[in-house]
């Protein structure tokens, strides 16, 4: 995830991806973005604030892309900006709903094995 909160604050975004039970990294910045794509690059897609400002949205879309062609690209906009082609999603704002929908159909699979193994421990409980 890239998002533009502030990097000592924890963010909402984060949380929210985190409680559906995905692993996140995150980068507070597009420079970040790319040196921690270098460091973990075994990701299954990417969740990018179009707020993030440090690097052109386009050329950040595009390098990261280069970085992982076969890693899906969300860019989630903001008021004023506008969707780039360099995406593979786009959602119009953070809507968790909309967010949580989309990765998890990216990741249909493992998205399933979720529900059934939280069904499972609701049932013990």
């Amino acid at each position: 995830m890239i998002d533009k909160e502030f990097a000592g604050s924890i963010s909402t975004r984060k949380l929210v991806i985190e409680t559906a039970k995905f692993n996140v990294i995150t980068a507070y910045s597009g420079s970040e973005a790319i040196a921690t794509l270098e460091r973990f690059p075994a990701v299954n897609g990417i969740v990018l604030d179009a707020g993030v400002s440090d690097i052109p949205l386009s050329e950040l879309c595009k390098t990261l892309k280069k970085m992982q062609p076969a890693v899906p690209l969300v860019l989630v906009g903001r008021p004023g900006v506008q969707q780039t082609q360099d995406a593979d999603h786009y959602v119009d704002s953070f809507d968790p709903t909309q967010v949580l929908k989309l990765l998890r159909s990216l990741e249909p699979r493992q998205a399933a094995e979720i529900e059934q193994r939280d069904a499972a421990l609701e049932s013990k409980a």
